[in-house]
């Protein structure tokens, strides 16, 4: 367990969580019933454990505690049935989720900070600025909530919601591993995707990892200039930079890149844009996810015409990199990072 770090019932490992119990005096076999419990069978609440014991229950709430996040809102589009979930956590931190359904499954995008400090400017997730990273218990509940109150399996995990994933490192790190233990919800590493703004250094600790999980880099521009009127962390860390971390994060695992685009009328989206992205990224084994940018009424950025965007895609499939459209979902019931829950704040 990481030091300096307190850890609830629903964030310790499964080998944790039998130290724990051992300490507490009982038997072994009784973590891997709990744990099943809380990572199978979704408890909300631990006097649902049924075949534990009354006193092993209450030492268990008084020595690690168990706070499941609660829901404040939701909101269904008429559009597409997408749900975008507003919840509360114990400290009355608020934060959001989305699910979004696919052919091939529920897909759920799950928040990791509460806010974010990472000032990208058309995101509003950022608006507010960072007020706590999130436990990995607090990422879970997002995903068994929503599972549990749809009745349906979570197929695919995207860590794209409010926050910076890699700035809360440790504790994104610990939900993985238990998002995928197979005594939880085993799910798949290829089915969970992190987004980052583009952090080298733990770009390339994620890769040492070995991990199958997708990655997608928050890009945006072509060039750095524009990319620091874009991303604060352009400051910091070059286009180069994080392309020489992707080619090592795929030369360890094997896995494709995906860039995020999120093209601004008249800003990003021009051809001679297309074409110095294109010189930048074409011996990266990668794809380009092209996002019409979400307008957010505290910012003044447009989104690009259709005509422009499919201009932007062309240019980029004639020099041989593949490249797709996101399609929106939720845009009726503002669905963007961090758009729902800065109102829901400012309002309540």
């Amino acid at each position: 367990m990481e030091q300096n770090v307190q850890y609830d019932l629903k964030s310790l490992t499964l080998q944790e969580l039998e130290e724990v119990i051992e300490e507490l005096g009982e038997k072994k076999f009784r973590a891997k019933q709990i744990y099943g419990w809380i990572h199978q069978k979704l408890i909300q609440d631990l006097d649902e454990m049924v075949n534990v014991p009354k006193k092993l229950r209450e030492q268990l709430k008084e020595k690690l505690g168990f706070s499941p996040i609660k829901e404040l809102e939701r909101l269904v589009s008429n559009i597409d049935g997408t749900s975008k979930f507003i919840f509360a956590l114990q400290d009355g931190s608020v934060i959001e989720s989305v699910l979004m359904k696919y052919k091939h499954g529920n897909s759920v995008c799950v928040s990791s900070q509460v806010g974010c400090r990472m000032g990208c400017r058309f995101c509003a997730s950022t608006l507010d600025g960072l007020s706590r990273n999130l436990l990995p218990s607090e990422i879970l509940d997002q995903i068994y909530y929503i599972q549990r109150a749809t009745k349906e399996r979570v197929s695919n995990i995207v860590l794209m919601g409010t926050g910076e994933p890699f700035d809360n490192y440790e504790n994104v790190m610990r939900f993985l591993d238990l998002v995928t233990n197979e005594n939880g919800l085993n799910l798949s590493q290829r089915n969970i995707t992190i987004s980052t703004c583009g952090l080298v250094p733990k770009i390339k600790q994620f890769a040492d990892r070995k991990m199958q999980c997708n990655l997608a880099i928050s890009l945006h521009s072509p060039t750095d200039e524009m990319r620091k009127e874009l991303m604060p962390i352009a400051k910091r860390y070059t286009i180069d930079e994080i392309l020489e971390a992707c080619q090592y994060f795929f030369e360890q695992t094997g896995r494709r890149i995906t860039f995020e685009y999120s093209l601004v009328a008249g800003v990003n989206d021009k051809p001679e844009h297309a074409k110095i992205l294109t010189k930048r990224i074409k011996n990266l084994n990668c794809h380009v996810n092209l996002i019409p940018v979400n307008p957010i009424k505290e910012r003044d950025y447009k989104q690009s015409n259709v005509d422009s965007i499919m201009e932007f895609k062309a240019m980029l499939e004639r020099n041989h990199i593949n490249a797709t459209v996101r399609r929106e979902m939720g845009r009726d019931i503002q669905a963007a990072c961090g758009q729902l829950r800065r109102k829901y704040t400012k309002t309540n």
